[in-house]
């Protein structure tokens, strides 16, 4: 039985991470490569990077973080925001990244993911989606319409349909971010994760409105998602990541610990 990974979030804007709800009032919590290490050394299985603004201002991922972020972690950790070309994945991955999230740009230019997939291998190609509920399904009938600008711009791009066509291109991973979760640590959106998990043939991470291990072992168990991103629920000191994985190993979800 493959394990379920855990993966913390680090959003970073100015060089520094920060956390809000529903994308609004964030706050800042420290820097991005000390609270990388340390959440390595509790044992996380991955980590991603957004840089939360890049995209909306139209300026590149910071290279010189990622490749700062690479010496000191040596697990897995994909990083997303700033990405505009093959050329910004390629500078992402040559200075440490094993993975290049893009979200924004493929929803503009969906040729990325094929492109980037030829060139890099489709493990490498992670798609981020930020869904929002709709109460009208003309346009969109899996109820949910894709988002992009960190939430400032509605596409009329159905989630579901979405998401299968990134899939078609070649991507290897789709990480599933409820905005209306986003931040909230209420829980993660159950029905939204496993409409995408059971209709993708890729893996699907959770992302959004994590604040309790129990939470995890629902999206786990009840939305079949592969991994769970969390953020606030650590970032604040409430849990760390050997008390998540004690509960989820209580609770019979199959993970990787090493204590």
């Amino acid at each position: 039985m493959l394990t379920r990974r855990i993966i913390p979030c680090l959003d970073i804007h100015d060089r520094r991470v920060t956390k809000g709800v529903k994308f609004k009032n964030n706050v800042d919590l420290g820097d991005p490569v000390e609270m990388a290490q340390r959440y390595y050394e509790e044992g996380c299985d991955e980590l991603v990077f957004y840089d939360i603004t890049a995209s909306a201002e139209g300026r590149p991922i910071d290279i010189d973080m990622v490749t700062e972020v690479a010496r000191a972690v040596r697990i897995p950790f994909a990083v997303g925001g700033g990405i505009s070309c093959l050329d910004d994945m390629s500078r992402v991955l040559m200075a440490g990244a094993e993975k290049v999230s893009v979200n924004s740009l493929a929803v503009r230019n969906p040729d990325i993911i094929a492109d980037g997939a030829r060139a890099f291998g489709a493990q490498c190609i992670v798609l981020g989606m930020d869904p929002v509920a709709v109460a009208d399904r003309t346009t969109c009938p899996s109820g949910y319409e894709i988002t992009i600008r960190g939430f400032r711009e509605f596409t009329g791009m159905d989630a579901l349909e979405w998401a299968r066509r990134a899939v078609d291109l070649g991507v290897g991973e789709i990480v599933v971010n409820s905005v209306d979760a986003d931040g909230t640590r209420n829980g993660f959106e159950i029905e939204l994760t496993r409409m995408i998990a059971e209709n993708v043939s890729v893996p699907v991470v959770a992302s959004g409105g994590a604040g309790h291990p129990d939470h995890l072992t629902s999206v786990f168990n009840e939305a079949y998602a592969d991994a769970a991103i969390i953020a606030g629920m650590i970032h604040t000191g409430e849990y760390t990541i050997p008390q998540i994985k004690t509960a989820l190993i209580d609770a019979k979800v199959p993970i990787r610990h090493t204590w």
